[in-house]
């Protein structure tokens, strides 16, 4: 092994340890199973009575005003549902590397975050008490094609809404609001998402809303694509990159496990994340949201602000409440 490899293992080991295989959960009767990689089996036909006729019509529609509008909340059941209640599992895709988000905690080897708490709220309403998931650690460019291929129920992984994405897969309502923003070290000459990451190494992740913008506008950067963003933090530290362009809320995880590192500039997009559903499985998005709605309510009280002060108000103060719900029906 050379020395790159070895100090790539270390660290990755250092900031995000991973289990490998398959670990049973016992406290919270779930299954993480391992990573989806590129290798993928084709997809799957639609089950039975599914339709993507909404999908189809919500996405033609779709523009960046109204991106983040979702299906009105409903409490029944359908195809989908009645699926993952006969199977009496839900299976998520997930990250397990983002701290803060979805990460696995090395004291306790449990899967924790502001997502896995969102994922159990959904299994709870679903399945009932003590719910069993099965959680898929997927890398970014693979959350798409898990739910295509019907890999996995729902994707819970940090997954910002826009009108390229609803005309693959279906999302919920917004259940957080981010902005792409560049991480780079404390004493680094780059100042924002501008013309200061000329010649810079610009790393973001593989099919990630960062890696789309750096499309459009480079400043100048070579950019590096990576599988997960994890991986940019490190290369950061290794000195193969100079900056980081990602969501803030990533980002700001991302500088709570390194205190060289610091957010520069100002947010330059909009991110709302949602839960992500297979385009034929409107009941099923029609039920998160009836779960996001629940989720919200009560105000400071509401479960999503204990979330939001467990997980994540450290590192991205003064946040009052959820995100509003749009709807497109």
């Amino acid at each position: 092994m050379t020395k790159r490899a070895r100090g790539l293992r270390n660290l990755r080991a250092a900031l995000a340890p991973v289990a490998a295989g398959v670990c049973v959960m016992a406290a919270a009767a779930a299954v993480l199973v391992p990573v989806l990689g590129a290798d993928t089996p084709a997809p799957r036909p639609l089950p039975h009575g599914t339709s993507t006729a909404h999908a189809d019509a919500t996405a033609a529609d779709c523009t960046p005003g109204n991106a983040a509008a979702s299906l009105r909340p409903s409490p029944d059941g359908g195809p989908a549902v009645d699926r993952i209640k006969a199977r009496g599992r839900l299976i998520v895709g997930v990250d397990q590397n983002t701290y803060r988000w979805g990460y696995r905690n090395p004291a306790t080897g449990d899967l924790e975050g502001f997502d896995i708490d969102l994922v159990r709220a959904i299994a709870e309403d679903i399945l009932g008490p003590d719910p069993k998931i099965t959680f898929r650690a997927i890398p970014t460019n693979q959350r798409i094609p898990a739910l295509q291929e019907r890999t996995v129920d729902l994707v819970v992984r940090t997954m910002t809404i826009n009108c390229v994405r609803k005309r693959q897969v279906a999302f919920s309502t917004a259940y957080f609001q981010g902005g792409q923003q560049v991480l780079a070290p404390k004493n680094s000459s780059i100042t924002a998402f501008d013309d200061s990451l000329k010649g810079k190494r610009v790393c973001t992740a593989a099919g990630s809303t960062g890696e789309a913008r750096l499309a459009e506008e480079r400043h100048g950067a070579r950019v590096v694509t990576v599988p997960n963003q994890l991986d940019c933090l490190v290369r950061l530290q290794l000195g193969e990159a100079d900056a980081v362009v990602t969501d803030n809320a990533l980002a700001a995880a991302q500088a709570a496990q390194d205190p060289t590192v610091q957010l520069k500039g100002k947010p330059f997009t909009d991110e709302p994340y949602g839960v992500a559903v297979n385009r034929a499985d409107t009941d099923l998005v029609r039920r998160v949201n009836k779960v996001l709605e629940d989720y919200r309510g009560g105000g400071s009280g509401s479960r999503w602000m204990a979330a939001y002060k467990k997980w994540l108000q450290a590192d991205l103060p003064g946040i009052t409440k959820a995100p509003e719900p749009q709807y497109s029906d």
